[in-house]
């Protein structure tokens, strides 16, 4: 596999549009069709972690789907490990491996059998296949002969990035890799994406658990509506958050809620304990204890939360397609 110049991106994205062939009309009418994406762009680092999120419907499976060959994309251009898709479609092939979100092989099979098949279909030689160091590597070579169906989900998860692997191609996608998993499976899938990182893999990843994205990414996309609206290093992005958090417990029970302007939000559980959102660019801490205080609220223990990057990703999202950050 040619390695790509020392300052070429993993992935590059420019401009990527896709619409959807609009649908014939009761009377024979055509509609506009969907615009699924909408001049999107962004450049994924080699060897980078890095997290694209958005809510559903925003596009994120037709930008997987274009990368992995299985859509086409209407105008734009996508070069992956510099190989442009449609001047190179082969060897941008090779050079990235998709783990989908559904269990996508032959129950009948049995793991190295499932392997073998994918690097048949890549036309890798017999003698250079890697089938039982990736069995090993995912911790399922001593299922190796056993039937697909009869793994559990955490397995048939860790046999797909084997599967997508076979190949060894310098980039990973994960398209919601845990969806519907126990945390203890979680965590051994992102001991095991993070093993692949260290060795050199430059990993996409899609996912609803935002706080895995924190910790895991080390850049993150935000699509909605088809369109790219920040696109930041992990920490720069959690740091656009305006809001701070304030939890006090008061010294008796309060008649009601406190209230006061500068307040953004106001949560009270009908006795002692109340959190106030408030916007660190109008307020300190101390001042909304000093509010509070003034109301005549005895506090006796106090608590305070940064905003984390499910705060970011709600005001992005909240505020529409075109609040590009």
């Amino acid at each position: 596999m040619p390695a790509p110049s020392p300052s070429a991106p993993a992935i590059r994205i420019d401009n990527l549009v896709k619409r959807y062939a609009p649908a014939k009309g009761a009377r024979g009418s055509m509609s506009e069709g969907k615009l699924a994406l909408g001049g999107v762009s962004f450049d994924v680092p080699e060897g980078a972690i890095f997290g694209l999120l958005g809510p559903n419907g925003a596009g994120k499976s037709t930008l997987i789907n274009i990368l992995a060959g299985l859509v086409n994309k209407t105008a734009g251009s996508v070069d992956i490990w510099g190989f442009d898709i449609d001047r190179d479609r082969r060897n941008a092939s090779r050079s990235i491996g998709i783990v989908p979100q559904e269990i996508v092989f032959d129950p009948f099979f049995t793991p190295f059998e499932v392997l073998e098949n994918q690097a048949g279909f890549y036309g890798i030689p017999a003698a250079l296949r890697r089938s039982e160091k990736l069995l090993e590597a995912v911790r399922l070579a001593d299922k190796r002969d056993a039937y697909a169906r009869t793994l559990s989900g955490g397995m048939k998860r860790r046999l797909l990035v084997a599967k997508a692997m076979v190949h060894a191609p310098p980039i990973l996608v994960l398209d919601e890799p845990t969806a519907g998993v126990d945390v203890d499976l979680r965590r051994q899938l992102w001991e095991l994406v993070s093993e692949l990182n260290r060795e050199g893999v430059t990993v996409v990843l899609t996912t609803h658990y935002l706080e895995e994205a924190e910790e895991l990414c080390d850049r993150i996309a935000i699509i909605n509506h088809g369109r790219v609206i920040a696109d930041k290093p992990t920490r720069e992005l959690v740091e656009m958050a305006r809001e701070k958090i304030v939890a006090v417990t008061s010294a008796a029970d309060l008649a009601a809620a406190p209230a006061h302007e500068a307040f953004g939000k106001v949560e009270w559980d009908g006795a002692r304990a109340i959190e106030v959102t408030y916007d660190k660019d109008r307020l300190s801490a101390g001042q909304v204890l000093g509010i509070l205080q003034s109301q005549g609220i005895a506090i006796v223990d106090v608590t305070t939360r940064e905003a984390d990057l499910e705060d970011v990703f709600v005001q992005l999202t909240a505020a529409g397609p075109d609040a590009a950050g």
